[in-house]
């Protein structure tokens, strides 16, 4: 099948909703189906676990939990999160782990960014209690609908009960103290318009959400890659023992920050060298990808959905116009 340019963005564009619609279950396997999320905190510090998300496309399989987040336990008792995944069941089953592992409630629920594999699960929790930067919360007035849409659509029942919700409180840059734990709170941007990082004094534990992923190709569906290279320059040189990085594993030596800035050097390189030589946007979405990256998952899915994200405003930026 042969692809017009036209035909190419839509399809690159719609990339994570490619999927044959997900058949609900019904009667009694409704029931026991929602919910079944495999919550399984790995202890990384003194109070401090990681939940991984799986190195996958949002998909019907995984139950769209495909992000980490993160649980600190409170000295005072209870716990903060960090990300609440893609639905209200996922942010139930986060929650009743944080609360066994802390022995009390859940505190305060902070929010990185506006994706709906991080955010979507907000609606489980008082707003009174969560969290984002002010940009995040913009962001999530304008497009939280269209995503839970999106969500339902790949998800189904994986999303029962899921509304869409708001973050009730405002996080202001600097330092904080919850339940005891005292925390940093940074705004920055790059990834998206507003990108929360948290900083754990006690640990030195560097919360990063998607400004980094390692050994995971990175999504940029509202990316500003100027931005981004600022932002990873400001966490590259924080004070650290570790980071969590929005998908990925842990990491203890600062490679995750490297890697992602190489792949969004490779990929501004490669993309503007595209459409320097003419490629039209499949040709673009098929070029090699470097051999140091052969270790990186999903780089050809995210290659393919960066090329629709950026394709046309490089063309337009770059290419002499002929209709005068």
């Amino acid at each position: 099948m042969i692809l017009s340019r036209r035909g190419a963005l839509g399809l690159l564009a719609a990339a994570p909703l490619a999927l044959p619609a997900a058949t609900w279950p019904t009667g009694a396997d409704a029931e026991t189906f929602a919910g079944r999320y495999a919550i399984v905190p790995q202890p990384i510090g003194d109070g401090i676990w990681l939940v991984r998300g799986a190195d996958e496309a949002i998909a019907f399989e995984n139950g769209g939990a495909i992000a980490n987040a993160v649980i600190l336990a409170c000295p005072e008792g209870g716990a903060v999160l960090f990300d609440c995944g893609p639905s209200f069941n996922y942010a139930r089953a986060l929650a009743g782990e944080a609360e066994r592992l802390t022995h009390g409630r859940v505190r305060r629920v902070f929010i990185s960014h506006l994706h709906p594999d991080h955010a979507l699960g907000l609606a489980a929790f008082d707003p009174a209690i969560v969290s984002a930067l002010p940009a995040t919360r913009a962001d999530l007035l304008r497009d939280a609908n269209g995503f839970s849409d999106a969500m339902y659509r790949i998800l189904a029942d994986w999303m029962r009960g899921t509304s869409v919700a708001q973050p009730g409180v405002i996080v202001e840059p600097g330092r904080l103290t919850v339940g005891g734990r005292a925390l940093t709170a940074m705004a920055m941007a790059g990834h998206s318009g507003g990108d929360l990082v948290l900083v754990d004094e006690a640990s030195g534990t560097v919360l990063a959400g998607d400004l980094v992923f390692h050994d995971r190709a990175p999504a940029t569906p509202h990316a500003d890659l100027a931005l981004w290279h600022k932002s990873l320059d400001t966490l590259a040189a924080l004070p650290r023992r570790q980071l969590v990085p929005g998908h990925g594993p842990l990491d203890t030596d600062g490679s995750a920050i490297a890697q992602t800035r190489d792949w969004l050097d490779w990929l501004d390189t490669a993309l503007h060298a595209a459409v320097a030589q003419g490629m039209d946007m499949t040709e673009a979405g098929q070029m090699p990808i470097p051999e140091k990256f052969a270790s990186v998952k999903m780089a050809r899915y995210e290659l393919q959905r960066s090329v629709a994200h950026f394709y046309a405003r490089i063309e337009d930026a770059t290419l002499p116009r002929i209709d005068g």
